[in-house]
């Protein structure tokens, strides 16, 4: 070999340790037996799953007004941890209203038995496949979370989910359901326009492509639990109940209830919406300035 061959393997040599030394150390996959939850990361090439350390605890008893959906998510979820057929799991509808909450309830409620969690965002979904290959073989029930998931016009990403959820040539792994939330049901922005595509053949409504192709898409998760806005005596009982839970007194005495109905319903106002969520704010603000005026 020439002095410049050797040379030159020499540099080749150096700039690989180089490498080797910048890259990111490998990371230990999760231990399912002590956590519950993980993240699905990346960082330039390196994919991994995180452990969650500290968990957002959420009880389905704190969430008010939406028990029908409780029912709902719950049975599906104590189906898939028992071993029997269960289906992926969509909620839509209405901002603040309990969405994701119920996901981490049903968490908290069947951890004890088995049940996991993974959180994937929209960006990685073409990375499922790897995670369920990665879980496959674990002795725990998954299911990968998506929160806020819904796709703008021309973001092609769409199609690896409905591959995905019923459509890939692989099997659909036994531990493994997707629980997804968003604020549109069929997860891609809907147009006016698109109705002109529809025909009618005697009777039957015949959709253009354009609506099918959005439809197929939801259609593929097994279960669609919808939300809806409060009403008035929901947001108020929900209000009450984080209160409660934020270990903080009801005010007592006719005229008190009614301020502090009054000052809760404004809250939502100024928010433009009664929902859930809105209810957990003004609860916060409230049990902050109790404890603020010493009472």
């Amino acid at each position: 070999m020439s002095q410049s061959s050797t040379q030159f393997h020499a540099t080749l040599a150096r700039i690989a340790d180089a490498l080797e030394r910048m890259a990111p150390p490998p990371r230990d996959a999760p231990d399912f037996k002590a956590c519950i939850a993980a993240r699905w990361r990346v960082s330039g090439t390196h994919k991994y799953l995180e452990t969650v350390q500290h968990v957002h605890h959420m009880e389905a008893d704190w969430l008010i007004g939406v028990e029908a959906q409780h029912d709902l998510i719950d049975r599906n979820t104590a189906q898939f941890v028992g071993g029997k057929p269960a289906n992926n799991v969509l909620l839509t509808g209405s901002r603040g209203t309990g969405k994701s909450s119920l996901v981490k309830a049903m968490l908290a409620r069947y951890c004890s038995q088995g049940l996991r969690l993974i959180e994937v965002e929209k960006e990685h979904l073409n990375d499922m496949p790897d995670i369920v290959d990665l879980i496959a073989n674990e002795p725990y029930r998954f299911v990968l979370f998506c929160d806020d998931l819904s796709f703008d016009t021309g973001d092609g990403s769409y199609k690896a989910l409905k591959a995905i959820l019923d459509g890939s040539i692989a099997a659909a792994t036994p531990n493994v359901l997707l629980y997804a939330t968003s604020n549109r049901r069929h997860l891609l922005p809907e147009y006016f326009h698109e109705n002109e595509e529809t025909k009618y053949v005697g009777e039957e409504v015949h959709f253009g492509e354009s609506i099918e192709e959005k439809v197929s898409l939801s259609e593929r998760f097994g279960l669609w639990i919808s939300f809806y806005p409060f009403s008035q005596d929901d947001y108020l009982a929900a209000v009450r109940s984080w209160v409660e839970q934020l270990s903080a007194l009801m005010p007592s005495g006719e005229a008190a209830r009614e301020t502090f109905n009054r000052d809760a319903l404004n809250w939502a106002l100024q928010r433009g919406s009664r929902s859930g969520r809105v209810a957990y704010q003004f609860a916060r603000d409230f049990a902050g300035r109790i404890v603020g005026d010493g009472r």
